[in-house]
């Protein structure tokens, strides 16, 4: 991890991020056993430029953060593809949130989680991470529960090694995951943290559109070199 600064420049957007984020993972480049996987929706045009950098496949991992009800910016837990939930304890105790307010929340995001399940790949198959590295990266870490649901969910496929990459993130959010995954590259972690959007100039949402553009493009990409080999 870089050092840690209580004065950071901002990222300009997430394109500009991921080619940071890329110099700071080049040790993993041209392995063949690489994978890189972005988290929708603002991890994917992070990840691109990382799996470009390190001529590494780019697929997504499907997260959803459970928000509070009210504060959805706030997470109190995540889901991701497999049945995976993963709550953040502090908050749901903090805040007295109740069982059935959690399934509530957690089923409608369920419902979008397989919504975009079909619509990003456009009928490719997900990637399989058994015996591979894979790279999981976001655009940032918070409270860190979508990515440690989705390195739980990633666990059970078995890759030979999981990593995690964020151009910026709370001190404490990836102290927690270093527990959890073999490395943690996060660029950046500012004192105070408070939001992921404060450390972009540009954080406008990202679109389905533009993930399944980023996707298609690196699948060509992918294809194309194998050819060549």
């Amino acid at each position: 991890m870089a050092g840690r600064t209580t004065n950071p420049e901002r990222y300009p957007n997430r394109a500009n991020a991921g080619r940071v984020l890329a110099e700071q993972l080049m040790h993993y480049a041209h392995r063949r056993d690489l994978l890189v996987y972005g988290l929708p929706r603002g991890g994917v045009p992070v990840a691109y430029p990382v799996a470009e950098a390190l001529e590494a496949p780019l697929d997504v991992f499907l997260v959803r953060k459970l928000g509070v009800p009210g504060h959805e910016e706030l997470a109190m837990g995540a889901i991701a593809s497999g049945g995976i939930r993963v709550l953040n304890r502090e908050v749901v105790h903090a805040l007295g949130i109740r069982d059935d307010v959690i399934n509530s929340v957690a089923t409608r995001e369920q419902h979008e989680l397989q919504r975009r399940e079909g619509a990003y790949r456009s009928g490719r198959p997900a990637a399989e991470a058994r015996d591979r590295t894979a790279i999981v990266v976001d655009d940032g870490l918070a409270t860190g529960s979508t990515m440690r649901a989705a390195v739980s969910a990633l666990r059970g496929q078995g890759p030979a090694r999981t990593v995690v990459g964020v151009p910026t993130g709370s001190a404490a959010a990836c102290d927690e995951l270093r527990q959890e995954v073999d490395e943690v590259v996060c660029i950046m972690t500012p004192e105070p943290f408070h939001a992921v959007g404060l450390w972009y100039e540009d954080f406008s949402q990202t679109t389905d559109e533009e993930i399944t553009s980023l996707l298609a493009r690196s699948a060509a990409r992918v294809a194309t070199a194998r050819k060549s080999a």
